[in-house]
């Protein structure tokens, strides 16, 4: 089966040289490379090529890179373009983890933190670590909510790659472990079609420490992109799913392009295609988009 080998460049460092190893890590597998082909001057090129796995490949370009500042993700050639995106929240649409950023006003940011770290590598289970951090912000004013939205950034390329992908007849869902207070703001933000996520209960103006059931987690997740597949009448290789925690590993594992976007140890060797340097318009040249062609 034909692949292509996209590299993508953190800030315009892709030479030709770099391109000249990766080829030669391919050409050592046995595979047969082909023509280059530039999406973005210095940022991005498609290297098509056969006779090898995608995975491999992307393996050994990325140990052919050597440490340089370049994004290696391999995939077939055919239905590169994908019609459903369903996107992780935290740290990975927006730059931050927003339940430890609420912390810091409750004094706590440090400790809740420490408990969000764990359960993003897979040591706590997703929903009792999350019970445990809103439990520990019981009678917090609401308005550090609306505080922390007002610093809460958006990961470069977030609003292109919604843009982009549902100008070219994609739908787009959020679908976080986090709560509908931010990702209902960050969806109306960015043209998100739909999002999804978890509910704080709040009374007289101030967190219960509860949120409501049942919890949205990584089987809802999973069960958000088969439900949205299904919906849409797509298979599942045209879905696309990008996350950094391991509450996304399932959806990451189902869709047709899964993507560990900066991610934690255990989601990044889990998945079949990882972003480690670029922004998130590495998951437009992974589906061969042209930089001409990116919306904003």
């Amino acid at each position: 089966m034909p692949h292509i080998l996209t590299l993508v460049a953190a800030a315009g460092a892709l030479d030709p040289a770099l391109l000249a190893r990766c080829r030669q890590a391919l050409e050592a597998l046995g595979a047969r490379p082909g023509t280059p082909d530039w999406l973005a001057e210095a940022e991005a090129v498609d290297l098509p090529f056969t006779d090898a796995p995608a995975e491999l490949a992307a393996a050994a370009a990325r140990t052919a890179l050597d440490g340089a500042p370049v994004d290696a993700i391999a995939v077939p050639a055919e239905g590169r373009r994908k019609r459903l995106l369903v996107a992780d929240m935290d740290s990975t649409i927006v730059t931050s983890e927003t339940l430890d950023e609420i912390a810091a006003f409750a004094g706590l940011k440090d400790e809740i933190a420490a408990i969000t770290r764990r359960s993003m590598n897979g040591e706590l289970d997703f929903a009792q670590a999350l019970h445990a951090r809103v439990g520990m912000l019981a009678g917090l004013d609401v308005a550090a909510l609306e505080a922390t939205w007002q610093a809460t950034a958006m990961m470069p390329g977030a609003a292109t790659l919604v843009a982009t992908m549902r100008a070219h007849g994609a739908v787009c869902c959020l679908a976080s472990g986090g709560f509908t207070f931010f990702t209902g703001r960050v969806a109306q933000r960015l043209g998100f079609d739909h999002h999804v996520s978890n509910t704080l209960l709040i009374e007289d103006g101030k967190l219960t420490g509860k949120v409501a059931e049942p919890v949205f987690d990584r089987n809802a997740k999973l069960a958000t992109l088969t439900r949205l597949a299904t919906e849409n009448a797509l298979p599942m290789a045209a879905t696309l799913a990008v996350g950094d925690g391991a509450n996304d590993l399932d959806m990451i594992g189902a869709a047709g392009l899964g993507v560990a976007f900066r991610a934690k140890p255990i989601v990044a060797t889990a998945a079949r295609a990882r972003v480690d340097h670029a922004d998130l318009l590495a998951l437009l040249f992974a589906q061969g988009y042209r930089r001409a062609e990116f919306r904003d």
